[in-house]
């Protein structure tokens, strides 16, 4: 496509060019908004001394390209007219329609606030279009339209703007433009964005590139009349046309394979576009058995699409004169999607209201939106997303999952479902356990193992790689949190009303809460104890808000007495919260662990975990004589949690003479080391010996070591081991 500046362009040449595509509409309210707009801007001139209007009728020109909908080419007339000129949103309403009104509202929150630097400008700018995207696909893709005409004028900017606003497009639409499949205008602002951004790289090129243009052209003609011969010898009917690549592809194969242009062999594209699937395939077999097939070039996207439904048969062959090319392989309706995304290939009304899983993704970046504190967070999660691609994972089942670079089974797990994910315990890929922090490879068939008892952990934020993963495992974590927080705060506020004689039930009762909540902005008693065992708010503040409590009566020593009650209250739920954490699995110490009956592992001993189907990670001692039972290739990295302050259950067994009391002053010895004895069984033997076996607690091995020696001290002791 096209998408040049058009200096002469009138509202009539639109609408001639649209009507190809929508022979049935009325075009009357399409020229109402031009009229309208040509009022609102015409006092403005553009950086090139140009009408304004010029701009709009070029956007749109950009949008009939597309092939998108009425509506959407009135928002492009329309775009600017709320921001630059003194018209109204509920104006444009009134004049126009309701869905037109949100079109041109979305695309105005888009830039509308400045702010202090350029990296939040960008963050809360992507952040806002994110948004706006999730109301209506059409705003966004109206804005790419925007820039992409603001990109083929930026001569008329000053140098460090048009720099600034190539950075901004490289960085922000350009993904965008890809993540909606629509490759004309990705490609075409990737090279307007190393024109700006890098001139002296562009125009090196577009040097190199020109001297050999008719030589070039020739080539092309010539390969193209070879390819058609082929195909018609085989009796497929097939469109076939070839190209130069776009500089900013032979930019990044200069980049990523560290040579010179003159070291770049498939500078030429071409595309071969036939009637059906099976077409495809045997167009394919054509090219293979007529050329020779670089190895390990071609990819199938039409049994595998790319996420954003993109379709083609991709394979690199080496042609007449040596020469390599890289040859694309699609039907028609491949085609009109590769080149319009999405303006091809769904219906807008289902789009806007939401009803196509196609932009489930959509939901997940406004799920991940409200789950971050800051935009840059949210930029740097997004744009891995929008980063997507490259990795093709299998389920045992043979479905198929693409990821980003650098996902791991945990973003696979929740890549299949939430539940999959917050259950996860561990993953086997190709058959063998691996950790959850590892990196997939494309080809990879993953199972995933999961657990009913199993709960996400903060540490596993630090390795996911989706946005879809982080906003589930924050979305647990914040609940978890919630709950902690409104039972601190619950048992809080009791404990602070108890103090002056009443309850929660009676305040609640008298409605007295009524003040408190309009004042700190609550909507009931459950959030008011959240804000209370966060910290927010103290139980001092929420006193003094209430009409039957006398604050001034309460002493200073009570007072100090609820603090120390907060922080016990709040030091509990921590511990307990952390129950479960006594031993780090690979750097990990919030999974689910279960410490073997069969050797009973305490800190200090030399441990091993197993993956168990189940029951998450199975710990036993080195020495454990069940160890030989296990699949070694099921094992995990595994070591203490030196932050863990809990006692730990061992059984000892003290072999001793059999004397009366015996028992008794075993027991004494071990109580008077402060260790808990939590079951103790005793047993006479036939020779005058007795078999005594406690369970105790001790907090590790080193305890263990000085109650054994100390039992050991007793005369009647013949010896103690750990059972």
């Amino acid at each position: 496509m096209d998408f040049s500046h058009e200096r002469d362009l009138t509202i009539d040449e639109l609408v001639l060019r649209a009507r190809v595509y929508m022979p049935d509409e009325d075009f009357a309210l399409l020229k109402k908004s031009y009229y309208f707009a040509e009022a609102a801007h015409r006092e403005q001139k553009r950086s090139s001394g140009e009408e304004y209007i010029i701009h709009p009728l070029n956007v749109v020109a950009t949008l009939i390209k597309l092939r998108m909908d009425m509506d959407s080419l009135i928002a492009g007339i329309l775009h600017d007219v709320v921001e630059d000129c003194d018209v109204t949103p509920e104006e444009i309403e009134r004049e126009f329609s309701t869905n037109i009104a949100h079109i041109v509202v979305g695309l105005t929150k888009i830039s509308k606030i400045k702010f202090k630097t350029k990296e939040e400008n960008q963050a809360e700018n992507f952040r806002k279009m994110v948004v706006a995207m999730a109301k209506d696909i059409r705003v966004i893709i109206v804005k790419l339209s925007d820039r992409m005409h603001n990109m083929r004028t930026l001569q008329y900017m000053s140098v460090e703007k048009q720099k600034k606003k190539a950075e901004e497009t490289l960085e922000i639409y350009v993904p965008l433009a890809n993540r909606l499949g629509i490759n004309s205008v990705k490609a075409e602002l990737e090279d307007l964005c190393l024109r700006y951004s890098k001139p002296e790289i562009y125009y090196r090129l577009a040097e190199k590139v020109a001297k050999k243009r008719s030589e070039r052209d020739a080539y092309i003609r010539e390969t193209v009349q070879l390819i058609r011969d082929k195909l018609q010898d085989f009796g497929v009917k097939a469109e076939v046309y070839g190209r130069p690549k776009h500089f900013f592809s032979i930019y990044k194969k200069m980049l990523n394979r560290g040579v010179d242009f003159e070291q770049i062999q498939d500078l030429l594209a071409f595309r071969i576009i036939v009637n059906n699937i099976t077409e495809c395939y045997k167009a394919l077999g054509v090219m293979h058995s007529s050329f020779t097939p670089v190895p390990g070039r071609f990819k199938d996207y039409i049994a595998i699409p790319k996420i954003n439904n993109y379709q083609s048969l991709h394979t690199t062959v080496i042609c007449p004169r040596a020469e390599r090319i890289e040859i694309q392989i699609r039907t028609h309706e491949m085609h009109e999607v590769a080149e319009r995304g999405v303006a091809a290939h769904w219906k807008y009304k289902e789009i806007a209201q939401g009803r196509t899983s196609k932009m489930d993704w959509v939901q997940e970046l406004l799920d991940f939106n409200q789950n971050v504190s800051n935009s840059a967070e949210f930029m740097d999660a997004v744009k891995n997303d929008l980063d997507f691609g490259g990795i093709f994972i299998f389920t045992p089942t043979g479905d198929v999952k693409e990821l980003s670079y650098g996902s791991t089974p945990l973003d696979f797990a929740y890549a299949i479902h939430t539940e999959v994910g917050n259950t996860c315990v561990g993953a086997k890929v190709n058959g063998r356990m691996v950790p959850l922090k590892y990196r997939l490879k494309s080809g990879d068939t993953v199972e995933i193992l999961t657990s009913k008892t199993q709960t996400p952990g903060k540490d596993w934020l630090k390795f996911v790689k989706t946005s879809r993963a982080k906003t589930k495992i924050k979305q647990f974590i914040l609940k978890i949190e919630r709950d902690k927080q409104r039972s601190v705060g619950e048992e809080l506020l009791e404990k602070s009303l108890k103090m002056h004689g009443t309850n929660v039930k009676n305040i609640l009762k008298n409605n007295e809460l009524r003040e408190v909540f309009d004042e700190l902005h609550l909507r009931n008693i459950e959030e008011l104890y959240i804000h209370l065992g966060s910290g927010r708010y103290s139980t001092q503040l929420i006193l003094e808000k209430l009409p039957s409590i006398d604050v001034s009566k309460v002493s200073e020593q009570e007072l100090k007495k609820i603090d120390s009650y907060y922080n016990r209250l709040a030091k509990t739920v921590k511990e307990k919260s952390n129950k479960e954490n006594a031993v780090i699995v690979d750097g990990m110490d919030d999974l689910l662990v279960r410490l073997a009956k069969c050797c009973n592992p305490i800190p200090g001993d030399p441990i091993i975990g197993f993956i168990t189907r189940g029951r998450g990670i199975t710990v036993h001692t080195a020495s454990c004589t069940r160890i030989s039972e296990h699949d070694m290739t099921r094992t995990v990295p595994v070591e203490w949690n030196k932050e863990f302050a809990f006692k730990h259950p061992v059984n000892i067994r003290v072999m001793a003479h059999d004397r009366p009391g015996i028992l008794a002053n075993i027991s004494k010895i071990i109580n008077a080391k402060d260790i808990n004895i939590k079951s103790a069984m005793a047993k006479s033997l036939p020779d005058q010996k007795g078999s005594f076996i406690f369970e105790i607690e001790v907090k590790d091995y080193s305890e263990l070591l000085s109650i054994i020696g100390t039992i050991e001290s007793i005369d009647q002791v013949l010896n103690v081991t750990r059972v």
